[in-house]
């Protein structure tokens, strides 16, 4: 019997939800680090398989907040 199958349905949805959280926080420090250290929203789009736009929808406000202006193509 595998670990997965000894959790209740609901504990193994709470984990999933937590690994969730979990990776939005490392994906938000991670994007703000490499603006920060002068990366491109498209570098930023290309290292994560993602759209630059999808970048900019998700981060885009959070970053202007933090004060990281990204740098230009």
């Amino acid at each position: 019997m595998s670990a997965e199958e000894t959790l209740a349905p609901a504990d193994g949805l709470a984990a999933v939800a937590a690994l969730r959280r979990l990776a939005d926080r490392l994906e938000d420090s991670a994007v703000e680090r490499a603006l920060r250290a002068g990366w491109s929203r498209p570098q930023v789009a290309e290292a994560l398989a993602v759209t630059r736009q999808a970048i900019h929808k998700k981060h885009a406000g959070r970053l202007a907040a933090a004060g990281v202006q990204p740098r230009r193509r």
